[in-house]
C-alpha cells in the first residue's frame, strides 16, 4: 500500500501546483485584459503611447512612458497629469482623459517604476521623479505647460514648478500633503496605522486593497464589491510590479515629505476632498496660507482622498476652468 499512497501524494502535489499555476495565470490574464481596455480607451480619446529614453547613449538606463496627444493643436494649452501611488496613469486618470483631452494638449506620464517607466538609477527622491518627467517633456518638444499632481504626484508637480519655473505655467495640486509639520505627520501616521502604510500603498492581499479603497474613497462601496480574485489580480499584475523600488519610494517619501518646501510662484489651485482621510482638509488651507495670494482652495463636497474617482466631473470642470482662464 505504501507505493500507492506515495503515488497519491505526488499526484495531489502535482494537482495543487497546477491549480496554483492556473490561479496565477487567471490573475495575470485579468490584469492584462483590464490594462488593454484602459489602453484602448486612452487611444479612443486620440491619445498615443510613447516611451522616451532620457539617456543620450544607447544604453538607456532611464525611460519614461507617456500618453501624448495624437494631434497637437496650437490653439490649446498643454496640460500634464501626474498620478499618485497605486496603479499606473491609465487606471488613475480614466475619468479625466476624455474630458481634458478635448480642451488641452494632454500629456500623461507614468512615474518611474509605474507602468512602463523604469530607471537603473538608485535615486528614489521626488526631485529625481520630477526631473525625469520634465526631461521627458523637453524631449517631446514641450516648452510650456501647466501641471496637475494627484497625491504622491502632487509632490512631483510641486517640485517641477519649483525647479522648472520657465516651463510650468499653472499648478493644480489634488489632495497632497506637501506642507505639514513633524507633529502633524506623526499624528496622521498613528491614525492611518503607522508601519501599515506600506501595506496600504503596496497591498499584499485583497483585504489590504479593500482597506486602501475605504481609506482613499468616500464613495467606496461600489469598488469594494469587487471579488477577491479581481483584487488579487490587481496586486499581482499591477501593484507588485517593481515592488522593491516602490517600497524605496515610500520610505524616501515618509522621511522627506515633511521637509519645508520652497514657495512656488505660479498660480496654484488646491483641490481637496471634504472627507479626505489621508491628508485632512486643514492641510489645504495650511498650504494656501504658506503660498499666499497665488493659491486658492476649492473644497469638493462628499469627496475623499481620491477626488479624481469620487468627484470626477467636478475635478474636470475645475481643472479646465483654472488652467484655461487668463492669468490674474
Amino acid at each position: 500500500m505504501e507505493p500507492y499512497y506515495n503515488h497519491l501524494k505526488q499526484a495531489l502535489r502535482s494537482l495543487l501546483a497546477a491549480a496554483v499555476r492556473l490561479r496565477d495565470t487567471t490573475f495575470k490574464f485579468f490584469t492584462a485584459v483590464a490594462d488593454t481596455l484602459f489602453s484602448l480607451y486612452f487611444a479612443s480619446c486620440s491619445m498615443l503611447p510613447c516611451t522616451v529614453d532620457l539617456d543620450d547613449d544607447d544604453a538607456a538606463t532611464t525611460t519614461v512612458h507617456f500618453w501624448i496627444p495624437g494631434h497637437r493643436k496650437s490653439t490649446r494649452p498643454a496640460l500634464v497629469l501626474i498620478h499618485g501611488f497605486g496603479a499606473n496613469s491609465r487606471w488613475q486618470f480614466y475619468y479625466q482623459v476624455r474630458h481634458l483631452s478635448r480642451h488641452f494638449n494632454l500629456y500623461v506620464p507614468d512615474l518611474l517604476f509605474f507602468g512602463r517607466s523604469y530607471s537603473e538609477n538608485p535615486d528614489r527622491s521626488i526631485e529625481f521623479q520630477a526631473g525625469c518627467v520634465a526631461a521627458g517633456l523637453r524631449k517631446l518638444g514641450l516648452e510650456r505647460y501647466s501641471v496637475v499632481g494627484l497625491s504622491y504626484g502632487g509632490y512631483v508637480a510641486y517640485r517641477m514648478a519649483e525647479v522648472h519655473v520657465a516651463a510650468v505655467e499653472k499648478v493644480v495640486i489634488i489632495s497632497s500633503g506637501i506642507h505639514y509639520t513633524d507633529e502633524q505627520k506623526e499624528e496622521q501616521m498613528r491614525r492611518i496605522g503607522g508601519e501599515g502604510i506600506r501595506d496600504l500603498l503596496l497591498p499584499k492581499k485583497p483585504g489590504d486593497v479593500r482597506k486602501m479603497i475605504k481609506l482613499a474613497l468616500y464613495k467606496s462601496r461600489r469598488y469594494n464589491l469587487a471579488p477577491d480574485f479581481v483584487l488579487q489580480g490587481f496586486i499581482k499584475g499591477i501593484s507588485n510590479n517593481h515592488k522593491k523600488e516602490k517600497l524605496e519610494l515610500v520610505d524616501h517619501l515618509m522621511k522627506k515629505a515633511n521637509a519645508k518646501p520652497a514657495r512656488i510662484t505660479q498660480e496654484t489651485l488646491l483641490l481637496w476632498g471634504e472627507k479626505d482621510n489621508v491628508f485632512p482638509l486643514h492641510l489645504a488651507y495650511q498650504l494656501q496660507s504658506y503660498l499666499g495670494a497665488t493659491a486658492r482652495v476649492e473644497v469638493l463636497k462628499d469627496t475623499g482622498h481620491g477626488a479624481n474617482i469620487d468627484s470626477p466631473e467636478e475635478v474636470n470642470r475645475l481643472i479646465t476652468w483654472f488652467v484655461s482662464s487668463a492669468k490674474s
